[in-house]
């Protein structure tokens, strides 16, 4: 049961969503916004919301891409929900120590591990 956007997958694993970024480049409003809006609707779809998402194909994403996702992750947490991060570049994975998300996010090297990690 997969659903197709022009910027995510969105795929149900048992009770996790599990969305993988499509775009290598988050860098514009509109598709921030896009993201923005459709993993905010899986917050609020989901009671509590269990979310990972897949950075694989993404190698460069701007600063409004992460406040989306500080957003995310406040709502995720309101809602007594987890949220995982996976398969971050290096480049990316740079972007989140500097800014000291890397202590914010829990960040996991594989979709299985993240899964793994919400189910258990």
């Amino acid at each position: 049961m997969a659903e197709e956007s022009a910027k995510m997958d969105i795929q149900s694993q048992g009770g996790v969503k599990l969305v993988t970024l499509a775009d290598q480049k988050i860098l514009d409003e509109l598709s921030i916004s896009e993201i923005g809006n459709k993993l905010n609707g899986l917050v609020a779809e989901s009671k509590p919301p269990k979310i990972v998402i897949n950075f694989a194909n993404v190698t460069n994403m701007s600063s409004s891409a992460l406040g989306m996702l500080i957003t995310l992750h406040k709502r995720v947490r309101e809602a007594n929900g987890d949220l995982r991060l996976c398969n971050i570049q290096p480049s990316i994975e740079e972007v989140f120590k500097i800014t000291r998300l890397n202590e914010v996010f829990d960040m996991k090297p594989s979709v299985d591990e993240a899964v793994d990690s919400i189910e258990s």
